[in-house]
């Protein structure tokens, strides 16, 4: 045997070997995926619901004709496998259907309602995230290796109960105080840069205190790291230490957690915005529920799960950016 033959042929490397390749397409297919159980679980919630929605929306005294004419207009006559056909289509072409209430494209009715549901989700999420992170980083130099235990209890005991007050129950609360008491701020809408503080304050208050506590766990934890000792060791100013060696090894539990936050956020907008009476997707879809008008509260479920799905492949990405060993993992 000639030493040309032993010699085994060296492995190909193809596009397909890249780590960052592999990573992109489970990530893609993950969600293309998640998209397509989205959209069938929002064609299904329509068929699933008892009675007739068509003879729902239009009232009990609607004429046989009209109802028929209308059910016929809206396909819901068709085979549900044709319906499903259609519906995915007519999302392919940006068509999610017309109102019945308001005889509007739907489609309409979010873009106009939209953008105020995102400014204050996102407007919350940037407040929850400066506050939480000084906080948080104060509270684990203060509260580092056992020092400062009743700064530690007051911090976690107020952080908790914090946490776990629902956003609804604090915008109540907020409105009572603020608004009727006090008569400080505006009690709805969002006519003026006032009248966003109170929802803002509702949805961020609990999600801060969250990130803030978690942020100090990991902060405890990564000052005690041998990196930090050789910060400190090469006296290094403890601003250096602290936020540009130790903060950056502490935000990437805290970045998991705030991109979850951050979906809970735009979810829990539906329940902030009524209180609030905020003109947004979430006061349009409990009143498209109570007037039966499933065509809006499909196509606004839609657009919430779309936001989830979008925000939780962001968030794995900027985390696969900072830690690629996490991206190495799963291979």
């Amino acid at each position: 045997m000639s030493l040309a033959s032993s010699v085994a042929p060296a492995p190909r490397v193809g596009v397909w070997s890249h780590p960052w390749v592999r990573f992109g397409v489970r990530r893609l297919g993950r969600l293309l995926v998640s998209l397509w159980v989205l959209v069938t679980a929002s064609f299904l919630m329509i068929h699933l619901i008892p009675g007739d929605p068509v003879r729902a929306a239009l009232g009990p005294t609607a004429p046989s004709a009209l109802v028929v004419a209308k059910r016929a207009e809206m396909g819901l006559d068709d085979p549900l496998p044709v319906q499903y056909w259609h519906y995915v289509q007519s999302l392919f072409t940006g068509d999610l259907g017309t109102s019945i209430q308001t005889q509007l494209p739907v489609s309409e009715t979010i873009a106009q309602r939209l953008p105020a549901t995102l400014a204050l989700a996102l407007l919350a999420f940037v407040v929850a995230v400066a506050v939480a992170v000084p906080l948080g980083v104060a509270m684990g130099v203060r509260t580092r290796r056992g020092r400062g235990r009743r700064t530690e209890l007051a911090f976690t005991g107020t952080s908790v109960v914090l946490g776990i007050i629902p956003d609804f129950l604090l915008g109540v609360l907020l409105v009572y105080v603020f608004a009727v008491t006090l008569g400080w701020l505006p009690v709805a809408g969002n006519d003026s840069p006032s009248a966003y503080v109170l929802p803002v304050l509702a949805l961020a208050v609990g999600p801060a205190a969250i990130i803030a506590r978690i942020i100090r766990v990991e902060m405890v934890t990564v000052l005690d790291a041998d990196f930090v000792r050789t910060a400190r060791a090469k006296r290094l100013p403890a601003r250096t230490v602290y936020l540009g060696h130790a903060l950056p090894n502490a935000l990437t539990a805290s970045l998991t957690l705030g991109g979850l936050i951050l979906t809970s956020m735009v979810a829990g907008t539906v329940l902030v915005e009524n209180v609030f009476a905020w003109p947004g997707l979430g006061s349009t879809i409990v009143s498209s529920i109570l007037n039966k008008d499933y065509q809006v509260v499909q196509a606004i479920v839609l657009v919430y799960g779309v936001a989830v799905l979008l925000v939780n492949t962001l968030v794995d990405v900027v985390l696969a950016v900072l830690d690629p060993r996490s991206m190495i993992r799963e291979d």
